[in-house]
């Protein structure tokens, strides 16, 4: 673009037209409204793998509170399942019966919310839908214990499996 020169009197007016700045709007827009959409896609997408690292480390604590008390570090009564009566109990902790001084075993610092759960208001604990051991894949239900969990969220992912399948 050109900028055109106008002479007044002594001094020179530069400046551009007006159809160069209305045509330099619209393209600016044009590029603004197809950024728009990827910024969205990548914020679905960070999402999605804040709900993968959230769900692996709640199973990963979940599989090693049950390896505890598999190996006798954990009192269970006799029938318990040795999964962790609440997802709490892997924050509080509980004590290991093993250590003479009776310390204390902790299998999270904090426990995660659900990304894509809806309020933000909720404790983290009650973003998560609970499977009980005793209770089938195909229709988890919670019971005494916790030995699974999925995401409440309605919807699916981009990969088109529904968030509470994953």
């Amino acid at each position: 673009m050109r900028a055109i020169t106008y002479h007044v009197g002594r001094g020179r007016v530069t400046g551009f037209t007006i159809v160069e700045l209305l045509v330099t709007v619209v393209i600016v827009s044009i590029l603004a409204s197809a950024v728009l959409p990827m910024a969205e896609l990548a914020r679905q997408r960070a999402k999605e793998h804040e709900l993968r690292q959230a769900l692996m480390q709640i199973r990963g604590a979940l599989d090693a509170y049950k390896q505890a008390s598999d190996d006798g570090r954990i009192a269970r009564q006799p029938g318990e399942s040795g999964y962790p009566r609440s997802l709490d109990d892997l924050v509080k902790g509980v004590v290991d019966v093993k250590d003479p001084a009776g310390a204390k075993r902790y299998f999270l610092r904090r426990l995660p919310r659900d990304p894509t759960f809806p309020d933000a208001a909720v404790a983290p604990a009650l973003t998560w839908g609970k499977r009980s051991y005793a209770s089938s894949a195909e229709a988890p239900k919670e019971g005494a214990d916790v030995y699974d969990v999925h995401s409440l969220t309605q919807g699916a992912g981009m990969n088109g499996i529904p968030f509470r399948n994953w």
